[in-house]
């Protein structure tokens, strides 16, 4: 049966249809599954920091809302995980959110079966039991900041980390099964086992100083607030990982920085800011990149997107740059893969009757590659703020992930 919340905005499919009279024919979706916005686990009471919002009134009672996804990855068992963000969108209200992965089971709706659903189930929670962090973190706290509300219990007693903390939009699995995760307050790196549990310190980024760093101190930041690690791919031999700012330096050319971190030393190879093992230039149009994944061999994925969403979305491409051709100072040359604003959907699996679908959110920032030419894309629906799909009944976006075939 069709879900007939997938697509509920038909004069958004035809409008970005129209957009572009030459598509590419080699990139088609194949799949859908979708998780409703108003999807909860069990947890601390969320959202007493924010406003209503698209209908929704928070707080929500005992609960966490499912929401925010980042990143997806699988896993060497062939689960796919996905990440969510700090919670609302901003350090200060989102203390009561809990840093959280998901396991991810999606049954597609493909041309020939799937019922189009996607299930989750939790995973494991991101903690530090053995202190290893060298600031305040909320666990450590008798009220949340800036309120009297007391900390919940569970996350005092279990040193669950908050986005209040941290912002995490990346992570990965290394050989040894840990995790590496992304942040973009610090920026730090998060290393994990694999339940979640810190086994060191937050590593900062050499020479880049963001204004939501709790070590900040009297520096100047140099990197503009949200501009962190929201992309990282892991390099294919597994010795490194590749994280890559989400904005320009302060000051700096439309270009983003990435960074080679060396998983034997646990360093950066870098001295400063500046010296960036890769450069990717941003389009007219682009305001961030919201993922950097490795595809096949040298290949790599990234998205790179506009800040608007709906009817006002005019930019979220997917691109390739090949890791082997790099400039001298590292700039990377990009290739259109797809417009996501404009996908070939011969099997009108988005419902509209158009043969074309639309990804109009504002924040789109997963790609999971499943084979050389299946990949994975996943919005991040910022429950419950986001109004990207139905802006016709004013409904908060659901989470949808989506397959597109791709051929390189």
């Amino acid at each position: 049966m069709r879900n007939p919340r997938c697509l509920s905005v038909l004069s958004i499919l035809v409008a970005q249809a129209c957009a572009d009279q030459n598509p590419r024919p080699d990139v088609e979706l194949v799949g859908i599954a979708v998780l409703p916005a108003e999807s909860f686990v069990p947890g601390p009471t969320s959202g007493q920091f924010i406003e209503p919002a698209n209908g929704v009134t928070p707080p929500f009672d005992g609960r966490q809302p499912v929401q925010g996804f980042s990143a997806v990855i699988r896993t060497r068992r062939g689960t796919l995980l996905g990440l969510v963000d700090n919670g609302f969108g901003a350090k200060e209200n989102s203390a009561d959110f809990v840093l959280r992965v998901y396991e991810l089971r999606p049954d597609f709706r493909t041309a020939d079966e799937g019922s189009g659903d996607l299930t989750i189930r939790s995973a494991f929670v991101l903690r530090d039991p053995e202190r290893h962090i060298p600031f305040p973190i909320v666990a450590d706290a008798d009220d949340y900041p800036g309120s009297d509300i007391p900390v919940d219990v569970r996350i005092r007693r279990n040193r669950w980390l908050t986005g209040a903390d941290f912002d995490p939009e990346s992570f990965r699995q290394v050989g040894d099964g840990t995790y590496y995760f992304g942040d973009e307050f610090g920026p730090f790196l998060l290393h994990t086992d694999s339940t979640g549990r810190l086994l060191e310190p937050p590593i900062p980024l050499p020479g880049v100083r963001s204004p939501q760093s709790p070590l900040l101190g009297d520096d100047v930041p140099n990197l503009p607030p949200s501009g962190g690690f929201e992309g990282m791919a892991l390099a294919a031999d597994g010795s490194g990982l590749r994280p890559l700012l989400e904005k320009p330096l302060v000051g700096a050319e439309p270009v983003l920085f990435g960074y080679t971190f060396d998983l034997a030393t646990g360093a950066y190879l870098h001295a400063d800011a500046e010296a960036a093992t890769y450069r990717y230039a941003l389009d007219e149009l682009g305001v961030a990149v919201a993922e950097f994944v490795r595809w096949v061999g040298a290949d790599h994925l990234t998205i790179e997107r506009d800040g608007a969403e709906g009817l006002e979305a005019k930019f979220k491409r997917v691109f390739r740059v090949d890791l082997s051709a790099v400039g001298g100072a590292g700039e990377l040359t990009k290739h259109e893969v797809v417009d996501l604003l404009d996908i070939a959907d011969p099997h009108d699996l988005g419902g509209a009757g158009t043969g074309r679908f639309s990804f109009p959110f504002e924040t789109v920032e997963s790609i999971v590659v499943l084979d050389d030419s299946t990949v994975g894309i996943v919005n991040d629906n910022n429950y419950p703020f986001s109004l990207g799909r139905h802006v016709d009944t004013g409904d908060p976006d659901d989470t949808e992930f989506i397959l597109l075939r791709v051929h390189r």
